[in-house]
């Protein structure tokens, strides 16, 4: 069977969509680029905001122009609380909740083991079946460690659709990781809802911290990176951890507003004192690290003086970078019933201030790596020269980096000397013979 597998939204979903890759890979079915020569398309949905639903219902539509007669398979956060606005769409076979996600693989690809598939694909199937770096573009393997939150943060519909915190066993996560090395993987992503709440659910209160402990003592894969961790529940050694250089030095911490007031109806468990002493320790303990983070515009309340004081304090923090997020209402969420909803308009304008001072961000960050030597992991080639391969990939501190060689570096890590900075890349030299 030829199976084209999509995400929207998070890196968690790109995480589990990754995995049910491999998974089907490793059953024999040949995974499939483009939707077109698909005869199964899988789809990770999420429900965060209208329009990914709403771009979530497209993709299914596109498939069927392409594939009257395919199927698809539909799994995720829009599919766990909103199943009723997929069925019926064209080509649609099954709707897959969040609970029964792992079992995706072995349903739709004929495995009789339909509990543990994901243990079941690592114990009978030989790395060599496995997905090869590059296969769905990309080098970096992501690597869910964790699911569902135990916060209540009154915007969010995901503790809705992924429920209670819960955290996977660090023996089988190491597993995951010491295979995808040696499969050729240069870097593994940890990824989860509430990333930074890893054992909690066990009583560790320094889950992450032990785990990646353990991850960078005992793999060799040459990069680890951190996807998004909320601002509450790291000590100030936890950023002790980056003595290791093997740690990516990006760390993107979701700050949503920068005004006490909108925090606390959005019943987020920081403030702006507890947030700047958070970074105060991040920037001290990891040179030239890059620092970014997510910020949501209109939540209902936000007054042009509210907005303001959020605007003055993410300058003041210096971030590299910003997602910047206009408020989408979600039923069963408290915020959606909450007075004052923000037209659509002013978020508009709020959004397009934001995104303005990321870009400027974005570029103060590079310009300051300008000269420096950083290494880079190269996910593709996008084009060619007279004197080479245009080359693109990431730095450890996430910067997306061009350079044109000769040969093909393509899922290797190499030093790189930055150069200049334009249009959300910088562009510099491969330091090799």
């Amino acid at each position: 069977m030829k199976v084209h597998l999509k995400m929207v939204g998070c890196r968690l979903n790109q995480s589990e969509i990754d995995a049910m890759a491999r998974q089907l890979a490793g059953m024999g079915h040949e995974i499939v680029e483009s939707a077109a020569d698909a005869d199964h398309f899988v789809l990770n949905t999420c429900a965060v905001t209208h329009e990914a639903a709403k771009t979530s219902r497209k993709l299914i539509r596109d498939f069927h122009r392409g594939n009257p007669h395919g199927a698809t398979t539909v799994t995720g956060c829009y599919a766990q609380i909103a199943p009723q606005e997929l069925r019926g769409l064209p080509t649609v076979r099954r709707i897959i909740g969040n609970r029964d996600k792992e079992r995706l693989p072995a349903l739709i690809g004929g495995g009789e083991n339909t509990a543990g598939a994901e243990d079941a694909a690592y114990d009978r199937e030989p790395l060599h079946r496995q997905l090869q770096p590059g296969t769905l573009g990309r080098t970096r393997a992501f690597v869910k460690v964790q699911d569902g939150c135990d916060n209540a943060c009154t915007f969010c519909v995901t503790t809705i659709a992924r429920g209670a915190g819960r955290s996977r066993p660090p023996a089988e996560i190491l597993r995951e990781i010491q295979d995808l090395h040696q499969s050729g993987y240069q870097e593994a992503v940890l990824t989860g809802v509430h990333l930074g709440s890893y054992g909690h659910d066990w009583g560790d209160r320094r889950g992450l911290q032990r785990l990646v402990e353990t991850l960078l003592r005992e793999s060799e894969i040459p990069r680890l990176r951190l996807s998004s961790l909320e601002p509450w529940d790291l000590s100030p050694d936890f950023f002790d951890l980056w003595s290791d250089p093997r740690l990516c030095r990006h760390l993107h911490l979701p700050l949503q507003s920068g005004c006490n007031e909108t925090l606390k109806r959005m019943r987020r468990n920081t403030s702006q004192a507890a947030f700047r002493a958070l970074v105060e320790h991040a920037r001290a303990a990891i040179p030239q690290l890059r620092l970014t983070s997510d910020v949501i515009v209109g939540f209902p309340g936000e007054t042009a003086a509210e907005f303001a004081t959020s605007a003055a304090f993410i300058r003041a923090m210096d971030f590299d970078g910003l997602h910047v997020f206009r408020y989408s209402q979600r039923p069963g969420t408290p915020a959606s019933r909450m007075k004052n909803q923000v037209s659509g308009k002013t978020k508009k304008a709020r959004s397009a201030e934001l995104l303005a001072l990321s870009a400027a961000m974005e570029a103060k960050f590079a310009a300051g790596l300008h000269g420096t030597q950083q290494s880079v992991l190269w996910e593709q080639i996008s084009g060619a020269t007279p004197q080479g391969f245009i080359h693109s990939g990431y730095s450890d501190n996430y910067l997306r980096v061009k350079a044109i060689h000769p040969r093909d570096f393509t899922n290797r890590i190499t030093a790189v000397q930055l150069g200049e900075y334009a249009q959300g890349a910088v562009y510099g030299k491969i330091m090799h013979s």
